[in-house]
């Protein structure tokens, strides 16, 4: 093209932290360009913290399905069950979840492409060029570009924009997931309403297994950082066990997790990662969607003060205002990880951990509302020395 398009932003990417950061910046008058690859899925148990139904106006109509409690599953086969008092986290399928948060930003004026994102070059006066292939995927020949004042590289884990053009983009730890899309059996022995997390060694060494449902449809997943560990051969047990091995499966999907935020998320320059690219993925639960929808809004805060001072230093403040906002519960949370994780032994005594009253009430309203629990400041002393006393190994598990 002799004469591309102008663009304020070029956002990359068309999952939770690309489509918000569209969004966001749409309503705030820039000119954005949305360009997303057709057809990808990321496997994802789909949880959505009542607070970011509250942060992002998500409306209960997107949700696939309310849960209100969790099962916690030991090595043993030991269950515990963790109910949620007098609230619910909604669960959202991300094939139909992602594409409304796109819709979503096409209406507040972000122009929508499909494509595959190929390259950045520099015009004459210094300006990004953007070079993408228009459809479906990599089978055109044709490329077409956009010039952008600045580029949002949301493009998941394993960054494309992040690698090639980030200075010291450095590779993460990262869990390997790998989920099925099932079709929720229809007998009443299955429960809808409750997610089921499997803290055993042979279903995941290092993470955890999950079934949870999204109404009409099911995801059965796993997750491992461990080389040569077998997801899909996971995937089947877990499925055994949960009463699942029959059911219909519509899809599987799979790709990296990061659990670790990345130390420098842009290029001083003109160009600024977001969600997964950026490592905004928290460990020990996994939890990406809440993180990508933050990260993607700040993100957004700070292309738009670039865009608005000229001066790449406001980029920085996406990655010091997250950090500042979740930086010590991503620590404590890959702490946690480490440990409990690390052999069944330990999973065992996690999951007896679970089954406290005081744990429960804090672990929710950490969870649904994303903020420290001040109302029961006695919970964390007893819940300091509980903890201990597993660790020390002088509490019986069982």
């Amino acid at each position: 093209m002799s004469n591309p398009d102008t663009f304020d932003v070029v956002v990359i990417g068309g999952g939770p932290a690309g489509a918000t950061a569209a969004n966001d910046l749409a309503k705030l008058g820039r000119s954005v360009l949305l360009l997303d690859r057709a057809g990808r899925i990321k496997p994802c148990g789909g949880a959505i913290p009542p607070q970011a139904m509250r942060d992002f106006d998500i409306p209960e109509s997107i949700l696939a399905a309310k849960v209100n409690s969790a099962r916690m599953i030991a090595p043993s086969d030991r269950q515990v069950d963790m109910p949620i008092d007098g609230g619910y986290v909604g669960m959202v399928d991300r094939e139909h979840f992602d594409e409304w948060l796109r819709e979503r930003a096409a209406q507040s004026g972000a122009t929508r492409r499909t494509g595959t994102f190929e390259k950045i070059e520099r015009d004459s006066d210094g300006t990004a060029v953007v070079h993408y292939r228009p459809g479906q995927g990599r089978s055109s020949s044709e490329t077409e570009t956009v010039r952008a004042r600045s580029i949002i590289g949301a493009d998941g884990a394993n960054s494309f924009v992040g690698k090639h053009y980030i200075p010291g983009y450095e590779t993460v730890k990262y869990v390997s997931a790998y989920h099925e899309i099932v079709r929720t059996p229809s007998n009443g022995d299955f429960d809808g309403t409750r997610c089921d997390v499997y803290y055993q060694g042979d279903i995941s060494p290092d993470f955890y297994g999950w079934v949870f449902p999204h109404g009409e449809t099911t995801s059965v997943g796993v997750g491992t950082a461990i080389p040569g560990f077998s997801l899909r051969s996971a995937c089947t047990e877990l499925r055994r066990r949960a009463g699942l091995e029959d059911a219909e499966t519509l899809r599987r999907e799979g790709a990296p997790i990061p659990l670790e935020p990345l130390k420098v998320w842009d290029n001083g320059r003109d160009i600024l990662l977001a969600g997964d690219a950026a490592g905004c993925v928290a460990p020990a639960s996994g939890e990406g969607i809440y993180y990508a929808l933050a990260c993607g809004r700040l993100a957004g805060e700070a292309i738009n003060e670039f865009c608005t001072s000229g001066n790449p230093k406001a980029l920085k403040k996406a990655r010091q205002r997250f950090m500042k906002a979740h930086g010590k519960v991503f620590w404590v949370l890959g702490i946690m990880q480490k440990f409990w994780y690390s052999s069944d032994k330990r999973r065992e005594r996690f999951v007896s951990l679970c089954s406290d009253p005081d744990i429960q009430y804090l672990t929710w309203e950490a969870y649904m509302n994303k903020r420290l629990v001040k109302a029961r400041p006695g919970a964390h002393f007893r819940i300091f020395f509980k903890d201990l006393a597993h660790l020390l190994g002088v509490v019986p598990s069982r």
